[in-house]
């Protein structure tokens, strides 16, 4: 019997025209725009293409206003589908936007960390909070 360790390495590459780069650019292009008009906005969007139609869902915190479809539309016409021939139109495809308020709960782990809110932590390290979501 073989003493050998087998491991199997995977991974994703995607290219240009591929819904998750589309994907990707119109997430980063909502963030950008968040942090432009106010640098404190938390921002936890994430965006889904399909035929014909853009969904871009999330939790954010800003006193910002950005206009997310004029956004997204902005970004498939850059990246050229302008046309149903192309297979995607940035100008007639359906925008669907579903941004709420971020959670109170993932907002008091981003503000302080648990050590400043509980023990009344002292080290700066130790009060900064974290959290993947903004």
């Amino acid at each position: 019997m073989s003493t050998h360790n087998r491991r199997l390495f995977t991974s994703e590459s995607v290219t240009e025209g591929h819904p998750d780069k589309i994907c990707d650019a119109i997430s980063d292009s909502v963030l950008d725009a968040l942090l432009a008009a106010d640098p404190r906005s938390r921002v936890a969007v994430e965006t889904l293409v399909t035929t014909g139609q853009v969904h871009v869902v999330g939790e954010v915190t800003t006193d910002a206003y950005v206009d997310i479809p004029s956004i997204v539309r902005d970004v498939i016409l850059r990246i050229g589908y302008d046309s149903s021939a192309k297979g995607f139109d940035g100008n007639s495809c359906g925008v669907n936007v579903a941004i709420g308020s971020q959670s109170p709960d993932i907002a008091q782990g981003v503000d302080a960390a648990y050590e400043a809110r509980v023990d009344n932590a002292i080290d700066e390290i130790d009060r900064q909070g974290a959290g993947d979501q903004g």
